[in-house]
């Protein structure tokens, strides 16, 4: 496990490189977890997402999948990959401040 200074918190990130404690996201971290990724600015479009992923972790327990974003949260597959290239559930996740997804290898 390791810690990074971020938006004036000290933020324990696991060992695949997500928070540790979803509960210490805001949406600062969020903006530099997305530069991290070369994510920026985030968009409304982003945004929406990385809000039901909260909401769905939430209420799971587990960040979504790709297929869980796109059938439960409407987001068309095509637009996911433009707001997150390159292995969007994984990156959602990431800059939502969630693990891993399950799902993802």
């Amino acid at each position: 496990m390791s810690t990074r200074e971020i938006a004036g918190k000290t933020i324990a990130f696991d060992e695949d490189g997500f928070m540790a404690n979803a509960q210490d996201w805001n949406e600062e971290v969020a903006e530099a977890l997305a530069t991290d990724l070369g994510i920026t600015p985030l968009s409304d479009g982003h945004w929406k997402v990385i809000r039901f992923c909260r909401e769905d972790f939430a209420a799971q327990g587990d960040a979504p999948t790709l297929r869980r974003i796109t059938k439960v949260g409407g987001v068309p597959t095509k637009e996911l990959y433009k707001l997150f290239p390159k292995g969007p559930a994984k990156k959602v996740a990431y800059v939502a401040g969630l693990k891993k997804p399950s799902g993802c290898i």
